[in-house]
């Protein structure tokens, strides 16, 4: 099967190339967050706060309901009005007001915050919960109720599709009726998350309306005081590649869907646009080769993530080839490598087309037990 230009040499490497020094040390004058020491690990004071049930609100600037994250302080000493905080929806409406936006339109806050950053404690991490394998594994079945298994099996096949999600260990989720459960697993095959998300069986698309449907599986067992620190999605495969390059996007679903079409890259997530790029988490990507691929209308942002990377890895090389190819109405649609990649019909979604057309072709494969061939 053939597939556009674009497609096939959108990851070359002879792309340009990101060189630039390390910038993450902390700095007394940092305006966006207050850096705390404990260990070996550095921490954020202000953070996005963590997922939980009911813990997301109505966006000020878009009005969608329960995708809009507030920002906390770890010390506890500054509460936040419901405005300063990042919209699920970074895309189309891209609302983010971060601290440091606040205190620069608070002077006064500001003022107050220099005395109590001459008071921060030195803060132990909390040590990092898992979940049970168990729990992980038996998910790992009912694909036939799984809506984004039964999109992918007719754009690949279901032998196929059975192959990435048991690569990936990708569950399936008695929640909303069937949903996709994206088992965040470490290098040391320790589960460190499992993110739950609804997709449309027919179009491969997350559902969003009336809300965007994502929970955490540590949410749905109600365990409480649960401490979790995400990982990539996909970086238990880093350990069985140790020499292939690295190709990471931001959708679970991209790097299962690019993983089919380009096996030469070891392929990642890092769950949303700012997702998993903290210090100690890139660390398990040391002297590899990377590539970074984001989405469209995600270049700068991306393009800043890439400093904390070139400290660790042994070659950083950013993509904009999207960029390049793409229209304004795909640019403002924030499409990403899948879209690119399924514009052309795979065999097999042509195979479904056509028994669409005549229901009587499923019968005469199955009756003979035909099987496709590419070629």
């Amino acid at each position: 099967m053939s597939y556009t230009v674009c497609t096939l040499q959108y990851l070359q490497f002879a792309v340009q190339r990101i060189w630039v020094t390390c910038k993450t040390a902390a700095t007394a004058n940092c305006t966006n967050c207050i850096y705390k020491k404990g260990g070996t690990m550095t921490e954020y004071r202000f953070t996005l706060q963590k997922y939980k049930r009911g813990s997301k609100l109505t966006c000020p600037k878009c009005g969608r309901k329960q995708c809009f994250v507030k920002y906390v302080d770890a010390e506890g000493q500054i509460a936040f009005p419901d405005y300063v905080g990042r919209c699920d929806h970074e895309h189309s409406c891209q609302y983010h007001y971060k601290p440091s936006d606040y205190f620069k339109d608070n002077p006064v806050v500001l003022e107050e915050r220099k005395s109590w950053k001459s008071q921060t404690k030195i803060v132990q991490p909390k040590p990092t919960d898992y979940i049970d394998r168990d729990i992980m594994h038996r998910s790992l079945a009912n694909y036939e109720r799984n809506p984004l298994f039964i999109f992918l099996s007719s754009v690949f096949g279901e032998k196929e599709t059975s192959r990435l999600f048991q690569l990936y260990c990708v569950g399936t989720s008695k929640k909303w009726g069937g949903s996709t459960v994206f088992w965040q697993i470490d290098r040391q095959g320790r589960v460190r998350a499992g993110k739950i998300m609804l997709y449309n069986p027919v179009t491969g698309h997350r559902v969003k309306e009336p809300r965007s449907y994502v929970s955490w599986v540590h949410t749905e067992l109600e365990l409480e005081h649960f401490n979790m620190k995400q990982c990539l999605f996909g970086e238990h495969l880093l350990a069985g590649y140790p020499t292939k390059a690295v190709a990471i996007v931001e959708s679970e679903k991209s790097a299962l869907v690019a993983s089919h079409f380009m096996p030469d890259f070891v392929w990642l997530a890092t769950g949303g646009i700012h997702g998993c790029f903290k210090a100690d988490t890139v660390a398990v990507l040391k002297n590899r080769a990377v590539i970074l691929c984001p989405d469209l209308g995600a270049k700068k942002v991306w393009q800043e993530k890439a400093r904390l990377l070139s400290s660790i890895c042994s070659k950083v090389v950013f993509s904009d080839k999207l960029e390049q190819c793409a229209t304004d109405e795909q640019r403002e649609k924030g499409l990403d490598i899948v879209d690119f990649l399924l514009m052309e019909d795979t065999p097999m979604m042509t195979l479904q087309k056509m028994i669409k057309r005549c229901p009587s072709l499923q019968t005469l494969i199955d009756q003979f037990q035909l099987e496709l061939v590419e070629q």
